[in-house]
């Protein structure tokens, strides 16, 4: 009998259910982040070399791109790297850059591109990197995958650096888990000064680890309340994360569950009215002292008003009486090393609710209608 298991299930009782790759790749980010480190690390001085010319040109622009869960790598990071970089960082989908690249490639100013692709197969990826080539007179380009034989690698730019992850994290389900957290992490050491995460990869790993380990029984059980809307909230940095959260959740359980996203401040201008006594509310909260105070402002008072299912905080520092999923180890850790444990709890949250509504993870859409590398994108001409 197989004894090898990942979220709690044996690998035969999640093949059954069609479920035994999105497990494994949810349940191998710990160690494949210490691999992505490793690897980055061997390449940080050729990496600094390549950005640098851009990086450190206040003239200069850096855009993180990438399509869907790709793109939401860049809204995790784009503002921190903003403030340790002299060029200006921003996010842009590869979905916005395809289809008005007037409004976001300027001809003379100098371009980092930085795409992100699990497979580099997308069609509006490739279309960025040729619009890119096209427009932009100084322009290079940073591609981080986990696919060593994706389009991406082979785009024929003119100046071109590759950072290839560990080909385990080249997701084979449908969801990206593990590609969306390593390239995350292997961006963010990319682009920082050589052996910045060095001593906080170790607690970083550790704490996605037992995230993993001991949040599965009550992700399991929120899952089986059967809230038919789920809310994610986060501040900063971890607004993308509760972006990158409700897509999860929605291709998990192809659309069964209304999601939505904010941060906590903006969901009180409108969006609040989108919670019901079936409206879950999971609010990922912040370290930072003022940022902090904010997030638990909205969290009392959505339980004051005492109309969700429940409002539980998904935090590092936990308070005493309060609904949370803790995260242990980071208490005192930037936002930023927040972000992979956090999303560890988010895709087992996903991955439960779509066992619970009887949808197979790893296939979760079987008519086809959504493809794990999308189809049916016409890229059109640009008008010289």
């Amino acid at each position: 009998m197989n004894s090898t298991e990942f979220l709690g299930l044996s690998e035969d009782a999640l093949a059954a259910r069609g479920a035994l790759a999105t497990a494994r790749e949810i349940a191998q980010q710990p160690r494949m982040l210490q691999r992505t480190h490793a690897l980055v690390a061997g390449l940080h001085a050729r990496i600094t070399a390549f950005v640098e010319p851009i990086a450190r040109d206040p003239r200069a622009r850096v855009i993180l791109t990438g399509a869907g869960t790709s793109a939401y790598i860049g809204q995790c990071l784009a503002a921190l790297l903003d403030r340790q970089l002299a060029a200006r960082v921003d996010a842009v989908a590869t979905t916005d850059l395809v289809s008005s690249p007037h409004l976001y490639l300027d001809p003379e100013q100098p371009l980092l591109l930085v795409s992100f692709g699990r497979s580099g197969n997308s069609p509006e990826s490739l279309a960025a990197v040729q619009l890119a080539e096209a427009r932009v007179r100084e322009v290079r380009h940073l591609v981080v995958t986990c696919n060593a034989d994706g389009a991406l690698n082979r785009t024929g730019a003119r100046q071109a650096l590759t950072v290839l992850l560990p080909e385990e994290t080249h997701d084979e389900s449908f969801a990206m888990t593990s590609s969306f957290t390593c390239m995350m992490y292997a961006t963010l050491q990319a682009l920082s000064p050589a052996g910045m995460l060095d001593a906080r990869i170790g607690p970083l790993a550790a704490a996605t680890e037992t995230a993993i380990a001991r949040q599965l029984s009550p992700l399991q059980a929120l899952a089986g309340l059967g809230c038919d809307r789920v809310v994610y909230l986060g501040s900063g940095l971890l607004q993308g994360l509760a972006r990158e959260a409700t897509l999860k959740l929605g291709e998990l359980t192809n659309g069964a569950v209304a999601t939505c996203f904010d941060s906590p401040l903006g969901f009180r201008h409108g969006p609040k009215t989108f919670v019901t006594p079936k409206t879950l509310v999971l609010v990922f909260v912040s370290n930072d002292p003022l940022t902090r105070q904010y997030d638990l402002d909205l969290l009392d008072e959505l339980r004051r008003d005492g109309v969700a299912a429940r409002v539980v905080e998904i935090t590092a520092q936990p308070r005493d009486g309060h609904d949370a999923l803790v995260v242990e180890g980071l208490a005192q850790a930037p936002d930023v090393d927040l972000l992979f444990p956090y999303a560890a709890i988010a895709q087992i949250f996903a991955f439960q609710a779509s066992l619970a509504t009887g949808i197979t993870p790893d296939n979760p859409n079987k008519a086809g209608t959504v493809n794990r590398v999308v189809q049916g994108v016409r890229i059109h001409a640009l008008a010289s």
